[in-house]
Formats: C-alpha cells, sequence, structure tokens
C-alpha cells in the first residue's frame, strides 16, 4: 500500500467513523424515553419535575440536536464519552476494562479455530471426493447450521453440568472460564474456516505451476508446504482478519450464557438499562477497531505479497 492509498483509507475510515457517530446519536436522540429519567430510575431514584428539567438544561438536553451532536463527537474526539447512567463511571474506564477480556476471548477462538481448521481443510483439499473429504464436508455443513448459542447451552449442560468437569460459573481470571466461551466460538468459526481452506488450497493445486512441480518430480508434501501453502495465505488472512471483527462485536450471546465479562455482555446489560452513553461508545468502538484491523491487513499485503510490493 503506497503512501496516497494509505491517505486514502485514513480519510475514509473518518468519513465512515463521521457518519456511524451521526447515525448513532440519531437512534439514540430518537429513542423513547427521557435519558434522565432513565438516568435516576438506574439509581432507583425518583426526582421532581422542577429537578428533571435543571439536569436536562445542564445537559445540553434541550439544545437543537445538531448542536448536542457537536457537543457530544467534540467531547468523544477528546477522549470523553460521557457517565454511565447505570455505573456512575466513566464510560471510557468500563469500555476499556471489557475490552481486554474480550480481545482474549477473540485471540484464544482464532488460534483454536486455526489449529483445527488449517489441518482438516488441507486434508479435505489433498483428499478430494473421497471419504475424509466428504466426513469434513459434512461435520463443516453440521457446524455452520448450528447456531452458537445452542452449542454454548450443549456445552454448559454436558462439561459443567453433567460431567462437572468444568464449573458453571468461573470466577476470577482463570484459563477455565474461557475454555467453553472459546470452544463455542471456535466451534462455527472452524467449520466456515475449513470449508475457505478447502476452497484456496484446491484452487491453488490446479495452477500450472504445481501441475509443472508434479511432472519434475517434486514430492506433494514439498509441492504443498513450499509452494501451496504460501499463496494460499492471501485470502486466509482476508478471512481472519474479518472474523477478528466480527468476534469482538459478535460475541454478545456466547459472553451472556458463560457470564464473561466481556464487552458483548457490557452491552447486553447496557441495552437492557437504557445506557445510552455506554452504548453510543460501544458502538465508536466496535466500527473504529474493526476498520484498523481491516487496514492492518491491507498494510500486510505489502510485506506478504511480493506482487503487491513491485505493483507499490
Amino acid at each position: 500500500m503506497s503512501k496516497k492509498q494509505l491517505i486514502n483509507r485514513i480519510i475514509q475510515i473518518i468519513i465512515v467513523l463521521f457518519g456511524i457517530s451521526l447515525l448513532t446519536f440519531t437512534l439514540i436522540y430518537l429513542a423513547p424515553g427521557d435519558p434522565v429519567r432513565t438516568m435516576y430510575a438506574a439509581s432507583g431514584m425518583i426526582p421532581s419535575e422542577d429537578v428533571i428539567q435543571q439536569i436536562r438544561e445542564s445537559m445540553g438536553l434541550n439544545d437543537p440536536f445538531f448542536v448536542q451532536y457537536w457537543n457530544w463527537l467534540s467531547s468523544c474526539l477528546r477522549g470523553d464519552f460521557g457517565i454511565s447512567y447505570s455505573t456512575k463511571k466513566p464510560v471510557i474506564d468500563i469500555i476499556l476494562l471489557k475490552l481486554v477480556p474480550t480481545l482474549k476471548l477473540a485471540f484464544m477462538s482464532l488460534i483454536v479455530m486455526l489449529i483445527i481448521a488449517v489441518p482438516f481443510g488441507i486434508l479435505a483439499a489433498v483428499k478430494k471426493n473421497k471419504v475424509i473429504d466428504f466426513l469434513i464436508s459434512g461435520t463443516t455443513f453440521l457446524g455452520l447450521s448450528i447456531p452458537n448459542f445452542w452449542v454454548g447451552l450443549m456445552l454448559l449442560y454436558f462439561i459443567a453440568l453433567k460431567f462437572k468437569l468444568l464449573p458453571v460459573v468461573s470466577t476470577g481470571d482463570g484459563v477455565e472460564k474461557m475454555i467453553l466461551p472459546v470452544l463455542t466460538l471456535a466451534f462455527s468459526m472452524a467449520a466456515k474456516y475449513t470449508r475457505q481452506v478447502r476452497t484456496v488450497v484446491l484452487e491453488e493445486l490446479n495452477q500450472d505451476y504445481v501441475i509443472g512441480a508434479r511432472a519434475r518430480g517434486i514430492k506433494e508434501n514439498i509441492i504443498l508446504l513450499r509452494h501451496v501453502l504460501p499463496n494460499s495465505i492471501l485470502p486466509l488472512i482476508t478471512l481472519l482478519g474479518l472474523s477478528l471483527g466480527s468476534l469482538l462485536g459478535g460475541t454478545a450471546v456466547v459472553e451472556v450464557i458463560f457470564s464473561y465479562p466481556g464487552l458483548g455482555n457490557m452491552a447486553v446489560s447496557a441495552i437492557t438499562s437504557y445506557d445510552y452513553p455506554l452504548i453510543q461508545a460501544y458502538v465508536m468502538w466496535i466500527a473504529l477497531i474493526y476498520m484498523i484491523i481491516n487496514l492492518l491487513i491491507d498494510i500486510s499485503y505489502k510485506y506478504l505479497d511480493p506482487r503487491v510490493k513491485e505493483r507499490g
């Protein structure tokens, strides 16, 4: 990626973030209910109407829409996302506190998924149209058909309740509290990624350079490890980045099932308690992280693919 392309991508990210911020603020602005009443309801207090109007005035809630939006956006640009209605703590502190567990969960799920998907995807491609290929394809189809929450509930029932191999609700910062959520997230991802690995490897195995290498008598294992796999990395890295982004924003159901203290669980709690500042910050942070991941993937192409480096 050239310097000009990098600048263009950064400008695109800024524009998209601006659009997401405007859409998010608009939806919260149009949401039913009064933010001040919601804030007091979360603390169990019932203030008088005069107190409510005074607080609305002090918070700028009586200002026109675009004035409120600009005040909120300028505060966000300074790193101030407001105060949580439910916890009365700075929103940025809550986000950063919950982000770390979610990142751990996402990276561990990706690692487990790769350990499962890459070897089975390669095996299915090498053994195309054989029994092992049909078995792997059937299993991956089953994995894609089963929703995450059902897998999580089954793991919770059999591993935690039935056989008591792990506690139902793990406390502390140990690895054991991550095992079931990681397996749940990795299950469906491994099914999808196995099929993708199989498709990419099959495409490479049909390339002319592979046919030429076989004609020269090079062993199949050497062709696979030294030529096919390196050329299969780029599309897989793109999928890996997209998977990481979707994991950060799509773990809510799994985190709730296993009472995992991550961003998804926090987002669900914020929605149920009408914690608008926390909801807005969550959406903005997830969008920012997702686009940064995609940008880093594009930048990595220059170092992973010599053809991109030559064109640059």
